[in-house]
């Protein structure tokens, strides 16, 4: 989804509204998060987009991983940033789901863009600049052939993205937030920069918001919403996406609807 399509998602309430199916961590509701077994299923089911976390190994590789460290997710312990991705690579981050996913890791960024079909957009969150040595290397990624282009970069840190879209002004820039602010889209303006979409909490937003995020042109894209009346919640508040779990419950109600 281009900015231009995002606009008239969000500018044609009574003609355009269904969302984006926009998977969590791939599919994590049915498989190991974060890992290429988890966006398989994710892009099998449906979905239109994948969210995933990013951390820098100590040889500076993207690595595909929600925690700083290995511990919750996978079989060993450590923090990724002090292992080199030789050693992450060993760590069974599937077994700890469930034992028909023993063997999948921890994944790098470029393997999850060649796995996935390139309809399928790409939500990255950056969750630590690294004393801004992920900014330059997430710059040198996305500066290959065909993925900007399908790529947003999502974070709680609003200056990381600032710093990221002044490197790459083409970049699709998404403010994730937890609080119920006053007025999003205001907030949004106060960027210095454009952006995209906003990635709130399900439970902190409304109606109004979604409208006023419309009329700036900027998509909005709540996290993470897993339950029924939830959807159709946000389908009565018009998001223009949805980040789920399990794009594949998402995708039937809106099959239905």
């Amino acid at each position: 989804m281009n900015k231009q399509q995002a606009g008239e998602a969000g500018n044609n309430k009574e003609t355009a509204k269904r969302p984006l199916i926009i998977g969590h961590r791939g599919a994590a509701g049915e498989a190991p998060e974060n890992t290429l077994a988890s966006f398989q299923l994710a892009a099998e089911q449906g979905c239109d987009m994948v969210e995933l976390d990013i951390h820098l190994s100590a040889d500076n590789k993207l690595v595909v991983c929600h925690d700083a460290t290995l511990d919750r997710t996978t079989t060993q312990t450590g923090l990724i940033r002090s292992m080199n991705y030789e050693a992450i690579s060993k760590a069974d981050a599937g077994s700890k789901f469930a034992a028909a996913f023993s063997g999948e890791r921890a994944p790098l960024l470029e393997e999850v863009y060649a796995l996935l079909p390139k309809p399928i957009e790409i939500n990255v969150e950056a969750k630590d600049s690294y004393n801004g040595a992920l900014d330059e290397a997430l710059d040198a990624f996305l500066q290959e052939p065909g993925r900007m282009e399908r790529t947003i970069v999502s974070s709680f840190d609003h200056k990381l993205l600032a710093r990221l879209k002044a490197r790459m002004p083409e970049l699709r820039i998404g403010l994730l937030y937890g609080a119920a602010l006053i007025a999003p889209a205001a907030y949004a303006g106060l960027m210095g920069c454009e952006v995209f979409s906003l990635h709130p909490h399900y439970s902190s937003i409304d109606a109004e918001d979604t409208a006023e995020a419309a009329k700036a042109n900027i998509a909005v894209f709540p996290y993470t919403v897993n339950e029924e009346q939830d959807f159709l919640a946000l389908l009565d508040k018009q998001v223009d996406g949805i980040i789920t779990d399990f794009p594949g419950r998402l995708k039937q109600l809106l099959d239905r609807s």
